[in-house]
């Protein structure tokens, strides 16, 4: 069942969908959730529920597994909508729902891939009308001229052959207008491309299940399951990928599903042994996350701040982001500056893990400019949410531990004094600050620049 979603950076999506509308529906929530309770064959399904919270039988799903697998798989639209709503139904859960059943992914073999296909099948086609498409060799009947296959016998098959040979003009006319006839067959935008409705669909379906996906991910059950499935990964971080061409809700769902996984995920699974789909690589990976951290969209940058935060707590995913710390940095610094407080919790959550990656890490982040500057402002301001302001202090604190970073700090020594002096939640941390910045022997050198404490 999905968890409280306020640990991502963002929320995304629908209403509808992350309330537990069955897709496809227009009625409320009680009376979508019985409907969906029905059509999934439960015999007890009231006519309607009063109320948001779901309240479904256990042995509903384990009566309909592989019902629901074989409809995601069987292409059909009424039989896809159907699995939908069900998986839609199954995997919400209100806040302040007491039921605990769950539907983990361990006990429905092939379910992941069965809604993984579903999004494949519409990014297949999810390509802009102006997009041309590269030439594709066919070979199937190249030297057969009765074959209909092969674009090189095309004029023979086609041309007409009853014209009498002194009407030239006929002749050419008439082989133009059946070799375009026959490239039409062959052309991909032709007789079998899905039109507007179709294409809309496809997008709605490849919605859901992302957003099936993403609550999935919210059951520990799910964890292992889903950052050892590569196909899996490679989809959200292709999705990422695609910011710009994608859905919006698709990737607010994916973002929000890696952020869940972030804590246990390895970025190496992608130079592993297991099967790849899509070629994506450890650096392409880093590459998705930092796009999504440049974006304008605070739910996405939050996020991906957040996911960043997670990801460096495994030691394995260090060696993929530390090539791009300074780039890191500098955004998450810009997010310190934003007024929305999401994202200043969202960065300092972030700088509070990467920090304490390695020595390098924190004279970068003294470098940068700005930082302590508007590290200090949040803990004055001061942030709403205490712990914040707890967090942003400790960085302070351990970017000071390193003599190289004295000289950049040194010239705050007033505001740590004035926040030494004025608030007492966090006066013994500043005192620290003070004393490594003023009274260490290895600060000989630069102590008399400072203002506070003995001077050498």
């Amino acid at each position: 069942m999905q968890k409280q979603t306020g640990k991502t950076g963002g929320g995304g999506g629908s209403a509808a969908a992350k309330r537990g509308r069955p897709f496809g529906s227009t009625t409320g929530s009680g009376a979508a959730a019985a409907a969906a309770a029905a059509a999934v064959g439960d015999p007890a399904a009231p006519a309607a529920l009063v109320g948001p919270s779901l309240h479904v039988l256990t042995a509903l799903s384990d009566q309909n597994n592989k019902r629901i697998v074989l409809a995601l798989q069987s292409g059909l639209k009424s039989e896809i909508l159907w699995a939908l709503n069900a998986l839609t139904v199954l995997s919400f859960k209100e806040k302040d729902d007491l039921r605990r059943d769950t539907t983990p992914l361990a006990k429905v073999p092939g379910l992941l891939d069965a809604l993984l296909q579903v999004i494949d099948d519409w990014r297949d086609i999810a390509i802009p009308r102006d997009h041309t498409k590269p030439p594709r060799v066919r070979t199937l009947g190249v030297n057969t001229t009765i074959s209909g296959f092969g674009l090189e016998n095309v004029g023979k098959v086609y041309s007409d052959s009853t014209t009498p040979p002194n009407d030239q003009s006929k002749i050419e006319g008439s082989t133009i207008t059946k070799k375009r006839s026959a490239g039409f067959l062959f052309d991909e935008d032709g007789l079998f491309n899905i039109d507007d409705e179709g294409r809309t669909e496809r997008q709605q379906c490849a919605v859901a299940a992302s957003n099936i996906i993403r609550n999935f991910s919210f059951m520990p059950e799910n964890e292992t399951i889903m950052v050892q499935h590569r196909h899996c990964l490679e989809t959200i971080f292709q999705c990422l990928e695609d910011q710009n061409a994608e859905d919006d809700e698709l990737i607010t769902n994916m973002l929000e599903a890696l952020v869940n996984l972030a804590p246990i995920l390895d970025l190496r699974i992608f130079s592993s042994s297991k099967p790849s789909y899509i070629k994506m690589t450890e650096k392409s990976a880093v590459h998705a996350i930092m796009g999504m951290l440049s974006s304008s969209i605070k739910a996405w940058h939050c996020a991906a701040a957040e996911l960043i935060g997670r990801l460096i707590i495994n030691p394995d995913n260090e060696s993929f982001l530390v090539p791009v710390i300074s780039q890191i940095y500098r955004r998450l610094v810009d997010l310190l500056s934003v007024p929305a407080f999401d994202a200043q919790a969202a960065a300092v959550s972030a700088l509070y893990n990467v920090s304490e990656v390695n020595v390098d890490c924190r004279l970068k982040l003294a470098s940068e400019r700005w930082a302590v500057d508007r590290l200090l402002k949040i803990v004055k301001a001061p942030h709403p949410v205490s712990e914040v302001c707890r967090k942003a202090a400790v960085i302070l604190e351990s970017l000071v531990s390193e003599p190289q970073n004295r000289m950049h700090l040194l010239v705050h020594e007033n505001n740590f004094a004035e926040i030494l002096t004025s608030e007492g939640k966090y006066s013994d941390t500043f005192a620290r600050i003070l004393y490594e910045l003023t009274a260490r022997p290895s600060n000989k050198v630069t102590s008399g620049q400072a203002i506070w404490g003995n001077i050498n």
